[in-house]
């Protein structure tokens, strides 16, 4: 079949270039796939962008030996050795501090009572990894709760909500026999914000004095716990709430300090408490 002139010069050109040039030069869609490269390097892959975690509530911690007001600690251990408080060591105040009191009262013939009171604190910084403050608060105080319920040597354990202590609060009461006396324990976790707060209190009655009742412990512990809670608030007011959204290195450090606390309230006296206590080493 007989071609135009020009048309056999162009096929002619094409086959004569090389072949690159001939895909670059001759193909039909060649335009069209150079457009479609350009648009796709201007449109970069999108990001993706984390939730920020709530920032924590609290940033400070009271003073635990102040936390618990003097009426309280003279009314629930009347014969304390030091009025002021036993402070527990910490390496950091901000993140955690604790207090404790205890005394026996002697009262002659009529045998002796003795009390201990403890409370402790700890806070929990807000972490883009391991999330914010008030929720790591609340793994703490479930396994605060946890530990309580499983004291060795604890009987008659008792577990219940307690309402108008912070954002949440448990109550665990049970008795623990040594020494040949028998103690009455009430311990109390109590949540606010990011903040955990757990009071310890216990009694004993020697030489024929009798066992404290559980509701005279219970109260106690009640009355400990609330004024412990109101002391985070205060130790806070007027402050900017969470200066820092992420202090997880700060938060982590907590754990170990905590469960070594739990771990000291379960001792008891090996002899009469008058140079120990009921429910702790020694001061």
């Amino acid at each position: 079949m007989h071609r135009s002139a020009p048309r056999l010069t162009r096929i002619l050109a094409c086959a004569a270039v090389p072949v690159m040039l001939v895909v670059a030069g001759c193909s039909s869609d060649s335009g069209d796939k150079k457009e479609a490269d350009s648009s796709a390097s201007a449109s970069p892959q999108a990001t993706k962008s984390e939730p920020v975690v709530e920032p924590a509530k609290f940033a400070a911690l009271p003073d635990p030996c102040k936390a618990i007001e003097a009426k309280t600690v003279k009314s629930l251990v009347p014969s304390a050795k030091s009025k002021n408080g036993t402070r527990s060591k910490s390496t950091d105040t901000s993140v955690r501090g604790g207090c404790s009191w205890n005394g026996l009262a002697d009262k002659g013939v009529k045998g002796s009572q003795y009390r201990w009171l403890d409370v402790g604190f700890t806070r929990f910084a807000s972490d883009q990894t391991l999330g914010s403050g008030a929720a790591r608060a609340g793994e703490e105080f479930d396994k605060q709760v946890k530990k309580t319920e499983a004291t060795d040597g604890a009987k008659n354990v008792a577990t219940g909500s307690v309402s108008g202590i912070g954002d949440q609060a448990t109550k665990i009461s049970y008795d623990q026999s040594k020494t040949d006396e028998d103690f009455r324990f009430t311990t109390i976790v109590a949540r606010t914000g990011n903040v955990v707060v757990v009071v310890n209190y216990n009694g004993a009655g020697y030489a024929g004095s009798k066992t404290p009742s559980a509701e005279t412990i219970l109260k106690g512990a009640t009355m400990a716990a609330k004024d412990a809670v109101a002391a985070v608030a205060d130790a806070n007011a007027g402050s900017a709430e969470s200066p820092k959204a992420t202090d997880g290195a700060t938060g982590e450090a907590t754990d170990k300090a905590t469960d070594k606390a739990s771990d000291d309230s379960s001792k008891k006296p090996s002899k009469k408490p008058s140079s120990s206590n009921g429910s702790k080493s020694s001061d």
